[in-house]
């Protein structure tokens, strides 16, 4: 029964035609079931309800206050169950202001992150795949161009070890807007870890999109992100 689960997983992914080791001690039946190869293992990679497929939303800017009895709104909305979220005020900035000016308001910056920790043996992948085949690891995201500020999104996906800190391998993106013509489009990020080495066992991604409140909310949105374990390794 057990070579018959193997057999399953070879002939779904192409195991030993890719040179990927399979020993008997692995629970071939779970890795069918839990079809860790070629799937995306983030959970809810479209928390803001939105896909890159169709134009980023267009924001009607009113420019009116909230009412008193409504609370001001600081922070995105949607569904961010499965990621952790965190925000960081960023201090006013008041370089480009003449002394003596007054400013009745100032544009206010927060950076919102959402991050996820995939536990890459809990999701179905196996020691001797990992350590000696290790295999292509895709990232993507996307992210909208919101035109708020030059620095608007900025990634760090990690490759730890068993113990959940050592950094094995890492990846960081910080792209800068060209904020000179209107642009309203969506964005992508990709990135893949090849030939990082033995002892990988979570992946640590994390994106952080930069909102602004002056008067009203302004958010950037990001979707569709995902992490790939590929069922092949790019060549040496």
């Amino acid at each position: 029964m057990a070579d018959e689960w193997k057999q399953k997983c070879d002939q779904l992914w192409q195991l030993r035609a890719n040179g990927v080791p399979t020993p008997d001690r692995v629970d071939w039946k779970a890795v069918y079931e839990k079809k860790p190869l070629g799937r995306n293992l983030l959970k809810n990679p479209a928390p803001h309800g939105v896909s890159h497929g169709s134009p980023p939303p267009e924001r009607e800017v009113t420019g009116i206050p909230p009412s008193p009895d409504q609370p001001p709104q600081f922070e995105p909305t949607g569904d961010f169950s499965g990621w952790s979220t965190s925000t960081e005020v960023l201090p006013y900035d008041t370089s480009g202001i003449p002394p003596g000016v007054v400013v009745c308001y100032l544009p206010q910056f927060r950076w919102f992150s959402m991050e996820q920790r995939i536990d890459l043996k809990a999701e179905g992948l196996w020691d001797e795949l990992l350590d000696n085949f290790q295999p292509d690891i895709a990232v993507e995201d996307w992210y909208e161009e919101s035109q708020l500020h030059a620095s608007i999104y900025e990634l760090n996906v990690k490759l730890l070890a068993a113990d959940g800190q050592t950094v094995i391998k890492e990846h960081t993106c910080s792209p800068t807007e060209n904020l000179e013509n209107y642009s309203h489009n969506w964005k992508q990020v990709s990135h893949v870890f090849s030939g990082y080495g033995p002892g990988v066992r979570y992946i640590c991604f994390r994106h952080k999109l930069k909102n602004k409140f002056m008067v009203e909310f302004f958010g950037t949105l990001a979707t569709d992100s995902s992490v790939v374990v590929k069922a092949t390794r790019s060549a040496s």
